[in-house]
């Protein structure tokens, strides 16, 4: 059960080790960012900004918790309204002004994100993003980084303090999220060292607390979680708020468990300046909320209490006023990016997998018998983890085996594909683990993994689950880099299984849609078809330094045809590098995954039975694709047929066919053929299925048809 601190709610004079130096800094940091939102609100108006979204009513928590915490050596992942914690990280006026105009000096994005999304190397504040409670789980995978660091004795250089704690912050409305419930879960089932501090302005933009939350109140509904420490708290009161916060902050360090400090905020403005509170909140109510604004109340009580003078005071306001003023004429007379500046940071600039240093294709050091996909997946993963001690593999039902005790009694699951069997044995419960049957959790921890410099080599049990997955893999991880513009990033690895072919896969277990992962500039998608490529895509996955969606088709795992002796510990396959797997001179077929066999099958029956010569491209990497070997052998065949598993309709091969329409029309002597899935969904029974995707006679028939042409 949480801990919840009894003096949560005691009046406080001066706060606990404050001096008056620190109490009038304290009005300085609430005033200048109360002062910065006031000016940007003015630079909108003027049209000098694009957008505004304010930390007004939370400054006194805020400046609280930047005072408990420290700054480049906790961890930091704020929200849209803690401009008041990172002035007081460190974060200069100046620099805030920089994101308001865009610039391409800003440090937290270089202009490319909204202002208030902050992001500072230097302060180990993590690029925010705008979707709500998103940064729950990367900070909870941030915070396992220390006990992954900690535990793993093979790592010896390990980038932690032992002490440091993780700050994540959002608004009461995004305990709505199920993201928060799954990052509690995890945090207080590991006992990670994570701050959440909920600033609760009772408002979700127009939605009330009680519309949002049973009970109106998160803190009771979260009462029941072990190892939680649960502060409650006045948070526009800063004395009370430093009390509870540092409080939390010393149940952290000592590594009890996390903390959640929910602290009753208000919001003098509206949402931001695209939303108006007028239309929602009476005026009775915004009055009852101006009372307890801290820039007012606070200064007032120094004054009362003799801490400070009313000269000191309006020195202060003097000082921030003057600040401002210089912070804002320097963004605005800042450059702007280049427009060109757009295209740098999708991908590592630094590690590039498609170069001749990931190509040892051509010479493997075979061992053994010929093995299969799964074995030489596996067979990659010892190697790159003996290689590698930074290398994390976890997910559903990964490891051999959750409970240690049982390891000398039982034989060990290792996946539902037994893919990952074995690797707990040999490389500890630290390195390979099972995660919670949530999507979400798993991509979302791996990310925060990976900014702290470990390798997560991650997996999602079936493509049909991936969904949950989808928000943290397409608006966090693939934009990381570019939104920071190479701050931070995350190398992580999302090995899944994918497809049908398989009697009874049906609706939930045949899906494929690579489309939906190829759009999304930052992801590296790969689709091996044998064991032999498998091997060296996955090892150049994990040498890369982008995130990796690694496609692993259910059908092809334990094929005779696909088999190959273990390459060796250094064979690599560059991503963007297809392979022409049967050469031909009549047609050209660009294929992937299981459908390259049945293409094959088919090239032969139309060459034995017809004459017809056709060459069979396996693209096996689907983002990035090798153009210059599909737009070689066109030139040769002139004639061009696109066969893939997925839907007809909206597919992989639609861009394909598109693009080969654009690009290499010069050479075509008939239409860009497709063959593809029904535009429908996977069915049970076989005859259903059969039908529904591409079989031999298909690809057969349609080369037929192309060659006539």
């Amino acid at each position: 059960m949480a801990t919840r601190s009894r003096t949560a709610a005691r009046t406080a004079k001066s706060g606990a080790g404050l001096t008056k130096a620190d109490l009038l800094d304290m009005h300085r940091l609430m005033l200048l960012s109360r002062r910065i939102d006031d000016k940007e609100i003015q630079l909108k108006r003027q049209n000098k900004i694009f957008f505004q979204i304010s930390g007004a009513g939370h400054e006194a928590v805020l400046v609280a918790a930047g005072k408990a915490l420290r700054p480049a050596y906790d961890w930091f992942y704020p929200y849209y309204r803690d401009r008041a914690l990172c002035l007081t990280l460190g974060m200069t006026p100046t620099e805030m002004f920089l994101a308001a105009v865009g610039a391409a000096d800003d440090p937290n994005s270089g202009g490319r994100q909204m202002p208030s999304h902050w992001g500072h190397k230097q302060l180990n504040i993590v690029s925010q993003s705008s979707p709500t409670g998103t940064q729950f789980l990367q900070a909870v995978g941030c915070a396992e980084a220390w006990l992954r660091y900690k535990r793993i004795d093979d790592i010896k250089d390990k980038p932690i303090h032992g002490d440091e704690i993780v700050y994540c912050s959002a608004g009461d409305g995004t305990t709505s999220e199920g993201e928060w419930w799954e990052a509690l879960n995890t945090a207080s089932n590991l006992r990670l060292p994570v701050l959440f501090l909920i600033e609760d302005n009772k408002y979700a933009i127009s939605v009330p607390v009680e519309v949002q939350t049973a009970g109106g109140s998160v803190s009771k509904l979260v009462c029941n979680f072990p190892n939680l420490l649960l502060e409650e708290v006045d948070g526009s009161d800063p004395l009370l708020s430093y009390e509870a916060i540092t409080r939390a902050v010393e149940w952290c360090r000592q590594r009890k468990g996390p903390a959640i400090v929910h602290a009753h905020v208000t919001r003098p403005y509206s949402h931001s300046l695209s939303d108006d509170e007028i239309l929602y909140k009476p005026p009775r109510e915004r009055e009852e909320e101006a009372k307890r604004d801290p820039i007012v109340t606070f200064p007032r009580r120094l004054i009362e209490e003799g801490v400070a003078t009313a000269a000191e005071i309006e020195a202060i306001k003097a000082q921030v006023d003057e600040e401002i003023q210089i912070a804002a004429d320097m963004a605005l007379a800042s450059p702007q990016p280049k427009p060109e500046s757009a295209l740098l940071w999708v991908y590592s600039p630094d590690v590039d997998p498609t170069s001749e240093q990931f190509d040892t294709e051509e010479d493997p050091h075979f061992t053994g018998e010929p093995t299969t996909m799964v074995d030489l997946l596996n067979a990659c993963m010892k190697d790159e983890m003996t290689r590698d001690p930074r290398i994390l593999v976890f997910g559903e039902d990964v490891a051999d085996v959750s409970r240690e005790q049982y390891l000398k009694e039982v034989k060990g699951k290792g996946g539902v594909f037994k893919v990952t069997w074995g690797l707990q044995r040999q490389f500890g419960s630290d390195r390979v683990y099972n995660s919670p049957l949530a999507e979400a959790n798993i991509v979302g921890r791996a990310i925060g993994l990976a900014t702290r410099g470990l390798k997560p080599v991650v997996e999602i049990q079936f493509f049909d689950y991936i969904w949950p997955a989808y928000h943290q893999l397409r608006n966090e991880l693939a934009t990381l880099r570019w939104r920071s513009s190479n701050a931070f990033s995350a190398p992580v690895v999302v090995r899944v299984t994918y497809g049908g072919y398989l009697k009874g896969g049906s609706v939930y277990h045949s899906q494929t849609g690579a489309v939906v992962f190829t759009s999304v500039p930052g992801l590296r998608v790969i689709c091996p078809s044998t064991a032999l490529d498998a091997n060296g895509l996955l090892r150049t996955a994990i040498r890369s330094d982008d995130p990796v969606i690694f496609l692993e088709h259910k059908h092809l795992y334990r094929q005779t045809y696909n088999k190959a002796p273990n390459p060796g510990p250094n064979f690599m396959i560059p991503f963007g590098k297809a392979k022409v797997v049967r050469a031909g001179s009549a047609l050209t077929v660009v294929t992937y995954g299981a459908v390259v066999q049945r293409s094959l099958v088919a090239a032969k029956e139309l060459e034995e039975k017809e004459g017809v010569s056709v060459e069979v491209i396996d693209l096996r990497s689907l983002s990035p694709v090798d153009w210059d070997a599909i737009a070689a052998s066109i030139q040769k065949t002139n004639k061009v047929l696109v066969a893939y598993e997925d839907a007809t309709s909206w597919g992989y091969g639609a861009e394909l066919a598109a693009r080969i329409a654009d690009q290499c029309f010069p050479w075509l002597d008939a239409p860009v053929r497709r063959v593809a899935s029904t535009d429908t969904f996977v069915g049970y029974a076989p005859d259903l299925e059969d039908f529904i995707l591409p079989q031999v006679e298909d690809l057969a028939q349609a080369m037929r048809e192309l060659h006539a042409f």
